[in-house]
């Protein structure tokens, strides 16, 4: 299991006001992920899979058609173990009947609702340790990049997410 980076940063409670008190907070550390594009994850199913790059790419482009074709119908997907995707809009609100008309939306928005199968869990709070979903996160406490690294388990099993409580 790899670690995400994460480091610390530090803000007011309330953002904008000044009166809030500080706290501390975590974000991903930046320049230490990447936006996958299609055609990389076309590498990567074609390393694990059957299906050429090319295949995949064009099976990916196809789904991404249709599903914009049944969203536009105001539909929604369903991927098994992915998640469900629909659309939403924005509207003010008026007082008189004949006001409210389809030009009060302003604002039409694709949402994703991951399914359950694919939420991912922080492995150092998580109630199974190890889980296929956990994410183990590691602190970055240095300007160097160096991290804390968790503990390792005790346990003969490398695989094993560590204990933070060692």
């Amino acid at each position: 299991m790899a670690n995400v980076l994460v480091e610390r940063y530090q803000r007011h409670l309330k953002i904008g006001d000044k009166t809030s008190p500080m706290m501390y907070f975590l974000k991903p550390k930046p320049k230490n992920s990447r936006t996958y594009s299609i055609e990389d994850l076309a590498k990567e199913i074609e390393v694990t899979g059957a299906l050429s790059a090319e295949d995949v790419m064009h099976v990916m482009k196809s789904f991404m058609r249709a599903m914009k074709r049944v969203l536009i119908e105001g539909n929604k997907v369903k991927v098994d173990k992915l998640g469900l995707f629909f659309t939403t809009f924005s509207c003010k609100g008026v007082k008189d009947k004949e006001e409210c008309t389809v030009k009060n939306i302003k604002r039409v928005n694709l949402r994703f609702m991951v399914d359950n199968s694919l939420r991912l869990t922080n492995d150092s709070v998580a109630t199974t340790r190890g889980g296929e979903n956990n994410v183990t996160y590691a602190l970055d406490t240095s300007e160097s990049g160096k991290s804390e690294t968790p503990v390792k388990p005790n346990k003969p099993n490398d695989d094993e997410a560590p204990d933070p409580k060692n």
